[in-house]
């Protein structure tokens, strides 16, 4: 991915896509290569303008955010999904999680923390708010299809239990290799091993595990 990250946006409000504009503009290292009032036709604008993050919201009329998830996630290639909320929709992101999505983000935060989340997710990482990761994290568990019945962290090596902490906290590739001091492709191995031992499907769903294993707890980090 080059410095410039390539964003799809999917709100069905005009006024909300505007405000995300404005903040996400090329000054700053961005580039909206599309929009979309729905999900309906996001897999179809991914193999088109080959986005390196959606932004996406997870109230939509007709195809969802959590839909629409699901429908990129069974896409080759398909990038990550950042999804935007508001408080009451605990089960609804729980929802998003289950179908892949990197991370979630209250609308209404400050313009700089939407550029680091998109960044940060762009980039391979994962963003959960604080301010409703708990709660969303409870909604989570007691979903149906839990995707984490794997075995317990004492099947990772000490370092690995490490990449898997801060990969619970948010942070990519290239800040897990600048905290550990380590290079970015020994992170990726390491990585690898973490996903094919406690068969994760997804970054995502290794921000679970470890918040479910008490490796990161709800509040901490960004």
């Amino acid at each position: 991915m080059t410095d410039v990250v390539k964003v799809l946006l999917v709100d069905d409000q005009e006024l909300v896509r505007t405000g995300l504009r404005g903040i996400l503009r090329a000054r700053f290292g961005f580039e909206i290569v599309g929009e979309l009032a729905s999900g309906a036709g996001v897999v179809e604008a991914v193999a088109e303008l080959s986005p390196d993050v959606v932004v996406m919201d997870v109230r939509m009329p007709g195809v969802d955010g959590v839909a629409a998830t699901a429908l990129l996630r069974d896409s080759p290639a398909a990038p990550p999904v950042l999804v935007l909320t508001t408080f009451e929709d605990e089960e609804i992101l729980a929802g998003a999680l289950r179908a892949g999505a990197a991370g979630f983000l209250l609308k209404g935060v400050p313009a700089e923390d939407l550029q680091r989340a998109v960044r940060t997710v762009a980039e391979g990482g994962s963003w959960l708010d604080p301010a409703v990761t708990g709660r969303v994290l409870s909604a989570y568990r007691d979903g149906p299809s839990p995707v984490l019945p794997g075995p317990e962290t004492d099947l990772l090596t000490p370092r690995e239990r490490e990449v898997l902490a801060l990969i619970g906290q948010g942070l990519s590739n290239a800040e897990i290799a600048a905290e550990l001091v380590l290079g970015e492709g020994t992170v990726k191995t390491h990585i690898g091993h973490i996903f094919a031992k406690l068969d994760l499907r997804d970054r995502a769903a290794a921000v679970v595990f470890a918040f479910d294993h008490g490796l990161v707890r709800p509040g901490r980090g960004r």
